[in-house]
């Protein structure tokens, strides 16, 4: 029954469904946000008309509206057991299944019909993202955590018997302890490859901090010709561009619409106050949250990035862990106000001293002046798009086990990266100063897992 189920898409998001939750054929994603949102009592608001389109793109836009569609589909508050249902919901589900598949027979024999016409196959017009395949891939794997210097909160899998399990997350702005519930936890549908269905993510050691080519910092650059790759024409690179600017817009926590009617406000004196008194636990917990759901996107992100679905879930698992925060810190610079030296959070724009209860000034002046030195670059979103991507398709990360595969694809960001800035008549050492930019981060991470582990070491 189980399996004829998952042929119906979720009912919130039209992602591929997992099952029968709270009553209702959902995600895994879905299924989460619902329990997470009975469990703490949170309270969303929406920024817009309450009447936002919920999608598997867009669900993690706002809270609010994602809730509502819940309820409205018939999500029980009360409903705390996977699969229990009266014989009543149970046959008329058996009847929707039916009904579904029927149609999708229906689809399939319209298709084998011989065309009337002889057509030329369609091709995605430029700008236009591949769709992604697949979009869900239940494994054996179990709980994939994600809590080295990347830092951000889970991945969650099915288990083999179609409920799921789940973890404290271990977010990037703290750990999962003291106040305020559990930190939201963030989902990769990730594709397993034949040899890496049983994964175990701990076996996966954190990458070294002295992986840097060089010791300038710079990572090499090498042209696809060195790999005895096809060269790129221009006609393939403003595609790659295109494909991934649109790709980035659309996996960006805040739209451009909303930054530019966003109010620059900076939190007042007696506020500040409030976040300084705050318990240390209480405030890592806070931006574990914070930092979990930018996270988020930055992997819903990753997996549109031409190629990397292709990868196997080792190398997929390895670039999120040793990229995700260091990408989370370049989209900061699209929410930081250089003048006034602040970053939006929590609802407005703080400065250094509001993160003062954190105990790690040093690191939070480091994270500030990177992301004015980002903001002092004026990348443009197709720049910043393509810079985001090559982070996370770095070739030099430990642990990979295609580092050739992840090698080609970076270099064709880099061409992609190179063409762009080239197009923008950007200076000539633009890129040059990007990849400086490579090292900066890899400091700052590699400084975020030390104060990680000692937050770790006094709330274990």
């Amino acid at each position: 029954m189980k399996a004829q189920i998952e042929i119906i898409p979720c009912k919130i998001c039209g992602d591929k469904s997992s099952g029968i939750h709270y009553g209702v054929i959902t995600c895994e994603g879905c299924k989460g946000f619902f329990r997470r949102s009975q469990q703490s009592s949170a309270s969303y608001s929406c920024p817009r008309q309450k009447n936002c389109l919920i999608d598997r793109t867009s669900r993690n836009r706002c809270q609010h509206c994602r809730l509502q569609k819940c309820l409205t589909v018939g999500m029980s508050r009360d409903a705390v057991k996977f699969g229990r249902m009266s014989k009543k919901q149970r046959d008329s589900l058996y009847a929707e299944v039916q009904k579904h598949r029927l149609q999708q027979q229906q689809q399939q024999q319209q298709q084998q019909a011989p065309p009337l016409l002889l057509t030329l196959p369609s091709t995605p017009s430029p700008g236009e993202a591949e769709p992604l395949s697949p979009l869900y891939s239940p494994s054996g794997a179990g709980l994939t955590e994600l809590q080295d210097e990347a830092g951000g909160g889970y991945i969650e899998q099915n288990s083999p018997e179609g409920g799921s399990v789940s973890s404290k997350a271990d977010s990037g702005g703290g750990g999962g302890g003291g106040g305020g519930g559990e930190a939201r936890g963030f989902y990769l549908d990730i594709q397993p490859s034949p040899d890496q269905s049983g994964l175990d993510i701990n076996g996966i050691k954190p990458e070294p901090l002295s992986d840097l080519s060089s010791s300038s910092g710079l990572l090499p650059y090498c042209s696809l010709s060195d790999g005895g790759a096809p060269p790129l024409s221009l006609a393939d690179l403003d595609q790659l561009a295109q494909v991934t600017s649109k790709s980035h817009l659309e996996t960006c926590q805040y739209l451009r619409e909303e930054l530019q009617a966003m109010s620059w406000d900076t939190f007042p004196q007696e506020e500040v106050q409030s976040y300084q008194s705050k318990p240390r636990e209480e405030m890592w917990q806070l931006c574990a949250v914070k930092i979990t759901e930018a996270i988020q996107y930055v992997v819903e992100f990753a997996k549109r990035i031409d190629g990397f679905m292709e990868l196997c879930q080792n190398d997929q698992i390895v670039l999120l862990k040793a990229g995700s925060l260091e990408v989370v810190l370049v989209r900061m610079c699209r929410l930081f106000d250089s003048q006034n030296n602040s970053v939006f959070f929590d609802g407005k724009f703080a400065g250094p001293d509001v993160f003062r209860a954190l105990g790690c000034d040093d690191l939070i002046s480091s994270v500030f002046d990177f992301a004015k030195s980002m903001c002092s670059l004026h990348l443009s979103e197709d720049e910043l798009a393509l810079f985001s991507a090559f982070i996370l398709l770095s070739a030099d990360r430990s642990w990979l086990q295609d580092k050739l595969q992840v090698e080609k694809l970076q270099q064709k960001t880099e061409l992609a990266l190179k063409h762009v800035l080239q197009k923008n008549q950007r200076e000539d050492g633009a890129l040059s100063k990007l990849r400086c930019k490579v090292s900066a981060l890899r400091s700052l991470c590699g400084r975020h897992s030390e104060n990680l582990s000692a937050f770790r070491a006094v709330y274990p």
